[in-house]
């Protein structure tokens, strides 16, 4: 069995090289795949050089990127919250992380790639702490209808927040509505270069993490009886959700439903086993975000559709069909 769900990997991993291949060669303007190949091997300095160089190749690694860190996080999250709809967006990481990037760049003057990130990976913690404070307050404890409803209010707190901000100083409302919906246009490879080290940290602390979560999933109890840490393992998880999703809301905006779409097909594809959730999730939450990516540039030809519209419209329904059935459940 395992060596059926490696083999599945390696597959996927060939599909998400192929999807960001077609990524840089489809577009506005499509470019032959021998003339991308030789950018890579002698760049001329032409046109199609510059596009495959500068912008193509930029946005389909920071797509790849973000889409594995939202896909990763949200199952993590749905683990430590036992909660089937929870990701950075339902539970108001993104909302926090994207509020207080906002802020600081518009009204502190807070500038530059690594303190962006900053900013970003503080909005995320406190909006992540008020969230699970919030839904621990009770006898019971965490639960996740608890959970859902605190990251709900947190999330549309900080979703006012920030369009009071934005509202109060219209050049700002000019510059962050696209970022703030959710898009990899136009962003540079510097930009995925100082968040890096943040979303493999993340990513490292949450593979390390598959076996205590396949505990976790059992119930704390089960956990306990295990000889687990329940605290340490759900301290660690918080922090891979938050660099992972503070990192991806730094370079790309508060992108929606990767982090609940993607975990629910991986568990339907290879089953309960966090070791091979985790990788999984990485490699078809990149190739969601890429292929979302490349079809938001041919809904509205010539111009060009946020990401994060494309991974509403598959999210929604999708969401809403969880939801019902953890409804029945």
């Amino acid at each position: 069995m395992n060596v059926i769900k490696a083999v599945g990997l390696i597959g996927s991993t060939i599909i998400l090289a192929c999807a960001v291949i077609a990524s840089i060669a489809l577009g506005v303007t499509d470019i032959p795949l021998g003339t991308v190949w030789d950018s890579f091997i002698h760049n001329n300095g032409g046109t199609e050089h510059l596009i495959i160089r500068t912008a193509r190749v930029p946005r389909a690694l920071i797509a790849a990127s973000v889409g594995a860190s939202l896909a990763v996080a949200g199952a993590v999250m749905q683990v430590m919250t036992r909660n089937p709809i929870a990701s950075p967006s339902t539970l108001g990481v993104n909302s926090g992380a994207a509020f207080f990037v906002i802020l600081a760049s518009g009204w502190l003057g807070v500038s530059g790639l690594q303190a962006t990130t900053w900013v970003a990976l503080i909005g995320a913690t406190v909006s992540g702490g008020i969230v699970f404070f919030l839904g621990s307050i009770g006898r019971d404890g965490m639960t996740p209808v608890k959970i859902t409803l605190a990251g709900a209010a947190m999330a549309a707190f900080f979703a006012s927040l920030t369009q009071g901000l934005m509202l109060s100083d219209g050049r700002m409302f000019d510059q962050v509505l696209v970022w703030l919906v959710g898009s990899v246009a136009g962003r540079e490879l510097p930009q995925l270069q100082a968040v890096w080290p943040y979303m493999g940290a993340g990513m490292a602390i949450a593979l390390l993490l598959g076996r205590h979560l396949n505990a976790l999933a059992m119930g704390e109890d089960v956990a306990r009886g295990l000889g687990q840490r329940i605290a340490h393992i759900k301290l660690s998880s918080a922090a891979a959700v938050i660099l992972l999703a503070g990192a991806s809301v730094a370079v790309a905006g508060p992108i929606a439903f990767v982090g609940i779409i993607i975990p629910h097909i991986v568990r339907y594809l290879v089953g309960t086993d966090h070791r091979w959730i985790l990788p999984y999730s990485a490699v078809l939450g990149a190739i969601l975000l890429v292929a979302a990516d490349l079809g938001s540039r041919y809904i509205a030809m010539p111009k060009e559709v946020p990401v994060g519209v494309m991974t509403a419209i598959i999210g929604v329904p999708f969401f809403v069909y969880i939801a019902r059935k953890g409804r029945r459940t």
